[in-house]
């Protein structure tokens, strides 16, 4: 039977799950949880997505996703993707570890989200040591929320759901934990049980801003041209290793703000393999990641955007 088609939008907000085949565990240790986050950090800078909410436990993860202009099937195929390479060589194994596809199912109302929120960080509740202090688990965004922790996998972003619930007062972050330990169910979310947070604003207005994906190649490469200080001639010789740093950051922004796939990055670049689009992609990655001239560089072309 021909799998349907998912619903999607650049602009919806996911309810994203990921569970491991029958006979294992998708993350047996902390180190395997830490991975996965370490790999949506990885992706969250490469397609500029949003996080609003997780837990992860043994067999499956929960996610609350806002693909801000992205393409939800992209940043899941490469989280997913690099996550198995990785987990198939620590345990010397082959074969799928992922249920399926990953599921998703669009956020649309915002008392949705609300009851969705609840729902993920409910799900430590049965954990031993975790009953009645759920708050307390390490790979759920809840006491982020909850304790004004810090995020400490650098993924989550509090403004949406904090403005939304207006978990910015300490009435409304007890009534909002015991909402949590209410929501037992996934059923919980179809009858969309309501609750009314102790809020000082009348009426909540959305702030999201969507990112445009709809740059061109040339703006790109002269963007980075202009900080590597690089010609733009290089970027289309294949072994101009001076440009190597220009490549891959050229190629970085092209699957970010093109949406371009590596394929028609090869077609920009010329005289390239898919595999080499891949890896310079990582290094663009490396580089902003670890450089702060670079990471400036993408956040003021997201204002020049």
């Amino acid at each position: 039977m021909p799998r349907e088609a998912r619903i999607k939008t650049d602009k919806s907000i996911f309810h994203m799950m990921v569970r491991s085949i029958k006979e294992i565990n998708l993350f047996n240790d902390d180190e395997d949880k830490c991975k996965y986050f370490e790999l949506m950090k990885r992706y969250q800078l490469q397609f500029n997505f949003k996080v609003y909410g997780y837990c992860l436990m043994d067999n499956h993860g929960h996610f609350i996703i806002d693909v801000n202009g992205s393409d939800i099937s992209r940043i899941m195929q490469c989280i997913n993707g690099s996550f198995a390479r990785y987990y198939n060589k620590k345990y010397n194994r082959y074969g799928h570890l992922f249920q399926d596809r990953f599921k998703s199912t669009v956020v649309e109302t915002e008392r949705y989200i609300t009851n969705l929120s609840a729902y993920i960080h409910n799900n430590p509740k049965d954990i031993p040591g975790y009953k009645g202090r759920i708050e307390k688990y390490k790979y759920s965004s809840l006491s982020s929320y909850i304790e004004d922790k810090k995020d400490i996998f650098e993924i989550l972003d509090r403004s949406f759901l904090t403005e939304l619930i207006g978990l910015k007062f300490k009435a409304s972050k007890k009534k909002y934990l015991d909402f949590v330990g209410k929501c037992n169910d996934i059923e919980d979310l179809e009858n969309e049980i309501d609750i009314e947070f102790n809020k000082p604003r009348t009426e909540y207005r959305s702030e999201r801003k969507i990112l445009a994906r709809d740059s061109t190649p040339k703006k790109i490469i002269e963007h980075v041209i202009s900080y590597t200080q690089g010609a733009k001639e290089e970027v289309y010789r294949k072994y101009a290793r001076k440009a190597k740093v220009t490549r891959a950051l050229c190629a970085f922004f092209m699957r970010c703000f093109c949406n371009y796939t590596l394929k028609e990055i090869c077609k920009v670049i010329g005289n390239i393999t898919a595999a080499r689009v891949s890896a310079l992609c990582k290094i663009g990655y490396e580089l902003i990641a670890g450089k702060e001239e670079y990471k400036r560089m993408l956040y003021n072309f997201v204002e020049i955007e």
